[in-house]
């Protein structure tokens, strides 16, 4: 693993939960703004896979937080969400 995330994953370890609450607002608007970019493309079924997956990711990370998973875990799912939802919204926004 690299350095840069074995700092941001002790650095969210000792403050998880001023993280997680940033993490709560960030997955929620971002997953937001990618569903009404995906929207706007028109609502066939390939746009409804993409706001399956935009829709996965982020309750992923809100039932990871609410469940009390360890911080490792959920800095996982915010990376993973936050990835997903960044290149769906870009794809959509550009085509």
């Amino acid at each position: 693993m690299s350095t840069a995330y074995l700092k941001l994953e002790k650095d969210w370890q000792e403050h998880f939960m001023l993280y997680a609450s940033t993490a709560i607002i960030v997955c929620t608007c971002l997953g937001g703004l990618t569903v009404m970019s995906v929207f706007q493309n028109g609502s066939g079924i390939l746009h409804f896979i993409q706001i399956f997956a935009i829709v996965i990711s982020c309750t992923t990370v809100l039932a990871s937080i609410l469940t009390v998973q360890k911080p490792a875990l959920v800095l996982k799912a915010v990376i993973a969400s936050v990835s997903i939802c960044s290149v769906l919204a870009i794809f959509n926004f550009i085509f």
